[in-house]
């Protein structure tokens, strides 16, 4: 039998992959045929979606990128019916996405873009629960702990901490009962890597929890997703509710006497639960706002117990590398960073999505090869790491091996996998304040270095954005941010100096160029950039006046147009729209 399989993780739905299901199932009513329509979750390659797998009764797989539903129709004529490959849609080998999955090693999104997310035996048939099953029967729960030691797992939430430790940490602490807590409340923006785990392969997640929850002596886990994540959500209770069923979940889990459940709380959305105690504040009904270490949660967490809290990547990595050894996993990656990592490639990428790459690879290796380069073939500026917690790596450093400790050097941070690509139209001084921005809307309020200063660096950036910046703003930007990092109480404090600190140290010049020459060199802030028109190219088409929403281009027929400059409000739709490059920014 003919089966087709349809991406349908955020992405996919966002392309219009619901479109191509209903087209699929039309045709398939219409000609009468035996084919099986399934969904999957995110391969990753989220520029090419909607995808299509056909798969012929022989197990032979053609992928297909961009689908619409008119491509359908062609799919079911031509593939289906004639044998025919539709050559020019194909995604992989010669054709579009070759590339994207040839340097990626995929172990935490082994199963994503693979198995159907909403069905348990998909999972166990890719050796699904056979990790839990070597842990509960022939392990004890040191030795858990000692595999996971040899594989030398880093937590991938951001900071780093290996995850025995924690796990041991918590497994030794006085008191019970214990918690296991999968931290999902991804915030950064741009990042999705574990939004499409939870999408794509729920029960990796569960699995790992349930690893975790037997290694330390737990009985009960919580996943603390973002609510924004509605599909994650569904299909996590999906996933809970079938391996409750399966008996992987609940009481005397495969007849071990080992009892565990694992329950979803959604998180409202704010930033800062995304730092362990404020995550525990905001389960136990609190308003989310951080509190001092230590005590650590491994030693007083949820409710006053000991808590073990990792995010959703971390987790997902937990079965296989109880499957296949902790030698395995420590055999990819560096010497102080093993295995591999997720992240979510955005911004002026030609291939954005999801990647998965051994640690210690080059990031212009990520960006290049992996992400195709950059959009337009523009020239690149930098990298931002880390999100708005991390820094901006320009482009003379394109080399950095991708490791916790190359990274840092760098003035960025891992982070939890976020990647944003930038290019030389970016302004790096508009891209620190609008990090700032965001990190500054997202303080909790509760320490005064972060609640005010990151509002008076937010200031600066903007005084300096909109071409009032004076000299001696740099230095007090310099000494604003020493002062926020070294006085808030938790990470969303700590770092939100990194964007400006970055920029600041490889960019010093843009900033510079707006402070004396009230020139923004990338031609993006508003306030310090004018359009003007040519007029030996203007060739008064009247294209420009017709989409200028505020009526200030004006010109007769057979003479240059001309763009009365006090109420041009700098949209930029004449530069887009003037098919002869006459229009221009200065």
């Amino acid at each position: 039998m003919v089966k087709l399989v349809v991406g349908l993780g955020s992405c996919g739905i966002a392309a219009g992959g619901n479109k191509i299901v209903q087209a699929i199932e039309d045709e398939i009513a219409k000609r009468g045929l035996d084919v099986e329509l399934e969904k999957t979750g995110c391969i990753g390659m989220c520029y090419l979606e909607p995808i299509v797998d056909v798969i012929d009764d022989k197990g032979n797989k053609t992928t297909y990128g961009r689908v619409t539903p008119e491509m359908v129709v062609d799919i079911f004529d031509r593939h289906i019916g004639k044998g025919e490959v539709l050559r020019e849609h194909v995604v992989g080998g010669e054709g579009a996405g070759g590339s994207f999955l040839k340097k990626q090693v995929r172990i935490a999104l082994r199963n994503c873009g693979i198995i159907n997310p909403e069905s348990i035996d998909d999972y166990i048939n890719n050796n699904g629960y056979k990790a839990a099953e070597k842990a509960l029967m022939e392990m004890s729960p040191e030795e858990v702990i000692d595999e996971m030691k040899v594989s030398g797992l880093r937590g991938r939430g951001g900071a780093g901490f290996p995850t025995w430790f924690k796990w041991n940490a918590t497994r030794t602490a006085q008191g019970k009962p214990k918690y296991i807590v999968c931290n999902a409340d991804e915030g950064d923006p741009g990042a999705f890597m574990d939004r499409s785990i939870l999408e794509g392969d729920p029960h990796s997640v569960l699995e790992g929890m349930l690893i975790a929850g037997y290694a330390i002596g737990a009985e009960e886990g919580i996943i603390y997703v973002r609510a924004e994540y509605p599909l994650a959500i569904k299909r996590l209770e999906i996933a809970i509710e079938q391996a409750k069923e399966r008996g992987m979940l609940g009481k005397d889990i495969m007849g071990t006497g080992f009892n565990f459940d694992i329950r979803i709380k959604a998180g409202a959305g704010a930033f800062v639960c995304g730092e362990e105690t404020a995550l525990i504040a905001s389960l136990e009904g609190e308003r989310g706002m951080p509190r001092l270490k230590p005590p650590f949660p491994a030693q007083s967490g949820y409710w006053g117990k000991p808590t073990n809290i990792n995010n959703v990547e971390t987790y997902a990595n937990v079965p296989w590398i109880i499957f296949n050894g902790g030698k395995a996993f420590a055999a990819m990656g560096t010497e102080k960073s093993k295995g591999t990592k997720v992240f979510a490639l955005a911004g002026k990428i030609k291939n954005g999505g999801l990647v998965e790459v051994p640690m210690g690879i080059p990031l212009r290796d990520v960006i290049y090869e992996i992400g195709g380069g950059i959009k337009d073939d523009k020239k690149i500026k930098g990298v931002q790491m880390g999100g708005p917690s991390g820094g901006c790596i320009p482009a003379s450093l394109l080399d950095t091996p991708v490791d916790y400790e190359s990274i840092v050097k760098t003035g960025a941070i891992m982070g939890s996998g976020g990647m944003i690509v930038m290019d030389e139209t970016t302004c790096m001084v508009d891209m620190a304040r609008f990090f700032l921005d965001f990190t500054q809307k997202e303080s909790c309020g509760k320490c005064i270095h972060c609640r005010l200063g990151t509002k008076r660096m937010l200031e600066i950036l903007e005084r300096i954005c909109a071409g009032n910046g004076k000299e001696e703003d740099l230095d007090l930007l310099e000494e604003l941010a020493v002062k926020v990092k070294e006085g808030s109480l938790c990470g969303l404090g700590q770092t939100a100096p990194n964007p400006v600190l970055s920029t600041l140290k490889y960019f010093r010049d843009e900033y510079e160029a707006h402070i004396r020459d009230k020139k923004c060199p990338a031609k993006q802030c508003k306030a310090l950039i004018t359009y003007t028109i040519d007029p030996e190219k203007c060739r008064s088409c009247g294209l420009c006046a017709k989409k200028c929403p505020v009526n200030t281009i004006k010109g007769e027929k057979k003479q240059p147009y001309e763009i009365i400059q006090d109420g041009c409000i700098k949209c930029g739709n004449c530069l887009e729209v003037c098919p002869f490059g006459a229009v221009t920014v200065e």
